[in-house]
């Protein structure tokens, strides 16, 4: 049984950071894509970052280029985001997700997707 657990949310006011935290239990993660959505209220859940099984390959949405990093720790099974600049838009519940994958390509959309953690909440005030 795969899980993920996220962490490293919480209430931040505007350009402060904060540094998400996904650990992946059950499986090596070596063999996934991993990836980081958020759902703000009222909304569709949106991907926001992407990197590939050896971690060569990354992607981001335009809404956070430049601002967030992903990155993994295959050593620790767990993968990270790291968010800078943040603002009153990127508040939502961050969501981390795994995707097996026999290919080194990077997943950003969640139908490629095969497990999902419970979410972290981040809230960003002006």
């Amino acid at each position: 049984q795969v899980q993920l657990v996220e962490s490293g949310g919480g209430s931040v006011q505007v350009g402060d950071s904060l540094r998400l935290s996904c650990v992946v239990s059950g499986r090596t993660i070596r063999i996934y894509g991993m990836g980081w959505f958020r759902q703000a209220h009222g909304k569709e859940r949106e991907s926001v970052a992407a990197v590939s099984w050896s971690g060569n390959g990354t992607w981001y949405s335009d809404s956070v280029k430049g601002r967030f990093t992903i990155s993994r720790e295959d050593a620790k099974n767990t993968v990270f985001l790291q968010m800078n600049s943040l603002k009153p838009e990127d508040t939502g519940v961050y969501y981390c997700a795994a995707g097996l994958s026999h290919t080194d390509y990077v997943f950003n959309q969640g139908y490629q997707y095969d497990y999902w953690g419970q979410g972290t909440q981040v809230t960003v005030s002006s």
